[in-house]
């Protein structure tokens, strides 16, 4: 394939000059990649600045842009998060790149922009009211009727996640939206007064525009299924395709993402996908990875995070071995990964004496820090919480995170949009900023909330969102507005000084105030009424007053974040501490007994995919979480094994390797 774009050294020290410390350059793996303009696969090993070497790439395209036939780079991520770190990093250096033609986004965004909503807009002669799975599943809470709720809770069907991950076909019936294959709701004839009850939620769900983000691949799959031609437009309208994390991908949007660009693709459009096999805890990790290689296959094996003494152990726990069989730690730290033994007595004592460890190697100098930065410390654990589940949670014999950090809440690691009570709002936000910010955001979150509730819409029919709220107080009344903005402020300010329940008292008093502000006299709904009254946040008044209710805690004087494996996903951490818990029965139940030989460093995983879906599922689950939380770490990785489960699998462990310590 031709390639119009040629990469220099001097292309690829710009590059350097501006994302490198000083004095440092890329090495050969990387310039190797950087160099790539052909349809190639990049496999990472943790660590090894994949997507610095990526940015090193779009820095240097950039300055070739326009491109001679006008056509665009496109960049897709699996997340927010993952979007913004490449537009803090670069966008000051590539103000074309985040213009049109081109485009940088996740998958999700992609979709939407491009395939979703104007294939919705063509059909329906409108545009989608919302794209968003929580008010999603709020509206069909809302439609429901409670006798059939009630029906289908008592027989464990889950009808938010039936209607949020099919469609309707042309027949009426269910299907799931990537598959061609109808499937009914489980349990429920489709001749059924509750069938057809869910079929009309669906259908004016879809109607009234609010939609669920697999809606959007739905109609994504149906434009290009129906109009052949879209594919061809955008692979036209896109020379350089890029997507990072791939291995996070979800069945769907790996199938759409191929149909789109690979499959009977006759234009030169160069497509590199970019990410590490080994890492796929995003998508179901109870298959194999669904990323199948390219014919050519470039890798990055030298880690800038790990540590040889952490690299030697991570790679044994690695479902796809041929991927960072040679990984190389380059980190200079020489500490050995710990493995911290405790008994159901001391369970309490594992994260005090993992922040002593902690003190005790920088007080030696042999975890070294940072002047600018204080360390970066987090307590991990694949299974957070037993949520209603109290036979569960007062089983010894079942361990999950709130088992060593009782005060621990789901909630606040990964804060969101809505909630079910508006107490929530004030107790679950991103406690890591310390401005009122986060708090502002929900409380306005909580407003909007109930708007919805109360039916109340804007002139067009849509639903406010913050932007079009305030726009519409300071339109209609300066004053309403400012006393939005004053009370919001006033209850921000209470919260950070832990007056939760006044601000709480302040907020319920200002709700009637503030849906006056759009109709006089209105009488809330019941359903409004309990949302602002009811504590459903599952706190109780002893952990509600507690700091460390926040998930971030201090110990020895060190600051630590006690989260999820999932949440750290591409985090890099001075000190790990990896919490072993308990996953269904089986094959063993925790990560010490399923994987006890890649412990004692045996690679014993088989490789075929028949294999993977079977009779070794359970260990691939524990793997894959184990290797994305062992390789967080750049100096000191500390992992908790109850005691017992250490005599009885791990006693023949190479203490060369593995430093053992029983928490005191």
């Amino acid at each position: 394939m031709s390639q119009t774009v040629e990469i220099t050294d001097e292309d690829i020290q710009y590059a350097e000059s501006i994302l490198l410390p000083q004095g440092k350059t890329f090495d050969d793996e990387r310039r190797k990649f950087i160099r790539n303009l052909s349809t190639i696969d990049l496999q990472a090993v943790p660590g090894s600045g994949k997507t610095t070497a990526l940015l090193a790439k779009l820095l240097i395209l950039e300055t070739k842009l326009p491109l001679s036939d006008g056509s665009g780079i496109l960049v897709l991520s699996h997340t927010n998060a993952a979007v913004d770190e490449i537009k803090e990093r670069i966008h000051q250096y590539c103000p074309k790149l985040f213009r049109y033609p081109n485009f940088v986004g996740t998958i999700q965004s992609f979709i939407n922009e491009f395939l979703a909503i104007p294939f919705y807009l063509f059909k329906l002669k409108k545009k989608p009211l919302r794209i968003d799975n929580e008010i999603y599943a709020e509206q069909i809470e809302f439609s429901l009727s409670y006798n059939t709720k009630a029906a289908l809770s008592k027989r464990g069907i889950n009808y938010i996640d039936i209607l949020s991950n099919s469609f309707i076909s042309n027949t009426g019936i269910f299907q799931h939206f990537w598959s061609n294959n109808e499937i009914n709701i489980p349990k429920i004839g489709s001749h059924t007064k509750t069938y057809k009850e869910l079929a009309t939620i669906k259908i004016n769900l879809l109607k009234t525009g609010i939609l669920s983000f697999s809606d959007c691949y739905a109609l994504a799959h149906k434009y290009i299924t129906n109009y052949p031609i879209i594919h061809k437009i955008i692979n036209k309208k896109f020379k350089y395709v890029y997507i990072d994390e791939m291995q996070d991908m979800d069945i769907h949007q790996y199938e759409l993402i191929e149909k789109i660009f690979t499959e009977n693709n006759d234009s030169s459009t160069v497509i590199q996908r970019i990410g590490d096999k080994n890492q796929s805890i995003y998508n179901s990790v109870k298959v194999a990875s669904i990323w199948q290689d390219r014919d050519n296959v470039l890798h990055l094996s030298n880690s800038q995070r790990l540590s040889r003494p952490i690299a030697s152990i991570v790679k044994n726990f690695a479902l796809y071995p041929e991927h960072c069989s040679d990984i190389q730690g380059m980190n200079e730290c020489q500490l050995k990964p710990h493995i911290l033994l405790f008994s159901n007595e001391n369970i309490k004592a594992v994260i005090p004496y993992f922040s002593q460890l902690v003190q005790q190697y920088k007080n030696s100098g042999e975890l070294s820090t940072r002047q600018d930065k204080p360390l970066q410390i987090k307590v991990i654990c694949w299974n957070t919480d037993w949520k209603d589940d109290e036979a569960s949670r007062s089983n010894i014999a079942k361990v999950r995170l709130e088992d060593y950090h009782q005060f621990f809440k789901k909630n606040e690691q990964r804060p969101k949009e809505d909630y079910d009570c508006l107490k929530s709002y004030l107790h679950f936000y991103d406690k890591k900023y310390t401005t009122l910010s986060m708090i502002r955001k929900n409380i306005f979150h909580a407003l909007l909330k109930v708007l919805r509730i109360e039916n109340i819409a804007t002139n067009e029919n849509r639903l406010y969102t913050i932007s079009n709220l305030i726009k519409h107080l300071k339109v209609n009344s300066e004053l309403n507005y400012a006393g939005l903005n004053l009370k919001v402020y006033q209850c921000c300010l209470k919260v950070i000084k832990n007056d939760r329940d006044q601000a709480l008292s302040d907020l319920q008093t200002y709700i009637p105030v503030f849906i006056s502000y759009f109709k006089e006299n209105h009488r809330l709904s019941s359903h409004c009424i309990d949302f602002i009254n009811n504590d459903k946040t599952g706190l109780n008044q002893s952990n509600q007053n507690h700091s460390y209710v926040s998930n971030m805690i201090e110990e020895n004087n060190l600051k630590m974040e006690i989260t999820s494996v999932h949440s750290v996903k591409g985090q890099t951490h001075d000190a790990t501490l990896y919490l072993e818990s308990f996953y269904n029965q089986g094959y063993g139940n925790y990560e010490s007994e399923r994987l006890r030989n890649q412990f004692l460093g045996i690679q014993t995983i088989p490789q075929t995919l028949e294999t993977l879906k079977t009779s070794h599922d359970k260990i691939i689950q524990s793997t894959k979480m184990a290797y994305v939380g062992f390789s967080r770490a750049t100096q000191l990785l500390c992992i908790a094994i109850h005691k017992d489960r250490f005599e009885q699998h791990l006693n023949t462990i190479d203490r060369n390797i593995w430093e053992i310590q029983e928490v005191e």
